[in-house]
């Protein structure tokens, strides 16, 4: 068994999890093949760079890529937390949620609203509550967008070859001109 490898007591609580098929041979080393999905996501490297101890990569792939298509995480998941409480295990010390990587996106910085949709929202959730929204300052509201104009692009005139300007009958600068000698 490698280093992060689940041990005997952790097995037991996720092969119940995982389905095997009502007909068929039953699947070898899904152990093996179990502990090297979890190698791949925790190092973060290729299917390819999965160690052969836990068997071929491609067999590792299949089993993760119809396991996640079938929810078998999900439910693992969602077993493994029941377990946790029913034993008294679980406790909201365990979510963490770091501010440095918890960001918004660039555009959800402000939304402008129209004025009627601004009373509207709010009279419906003065209805909704049945009780006056508390008084607070005028809040600035945007009546029409105007679009940013478009900066104009120049075109730049690309020059003909050497040869396209002499049958036009244009002339060269002197020292691009193969006639001048």
């Amino acid at each position: 068994m490698a280093r992060f490898d689940v041990t005997d007591a952790e097995w037991a609580l996720i092969e119940p999890q995982l389905p095997v098929a009502a007909t068929g041979p039953l699947p070898r080393r899904v152990r093996d093949q179990f502990n090297g999905i979890s190698w791949r996501f925790r190092t973060g490297s290729s299917w390819r760079d999965v160690p052969e101890r836990y068997g071929p990569w491609s067999t590792a792939y299949s089993r993760f890529s119809s396991w996640a298509k079938a929810g078998v995480f999900q439910g693992l998941m969602d077993a493994l937390i029941a377990e946790a409480a029913s034993r008294g295990q679980v406790g909201l010390e365990l979510v963490s949620v770091d501010s440095t990587i918890v960001r918004a996106h660039q555009d959800s910085a402000g939304l402008a609203v129209a004025g009627e949709t601004l009373d509207a929202l709010e009279q419906a959730l003065t209805e909704e509550k049945g009780a006056p929204l508390p008084e607070q300052p005028p809040v600035l509201r945007v009546m029409a967008r105007r679009p940013h104009p478009m900066p104009t692009r120049r075109r730049r005139r690309i020059a003909p070859p050497f040869g396209d300007a002499v049958r036009r009958g244009r002339r060269l600068p002197r020292s691009a001109d193969p006639e001048a000698g």
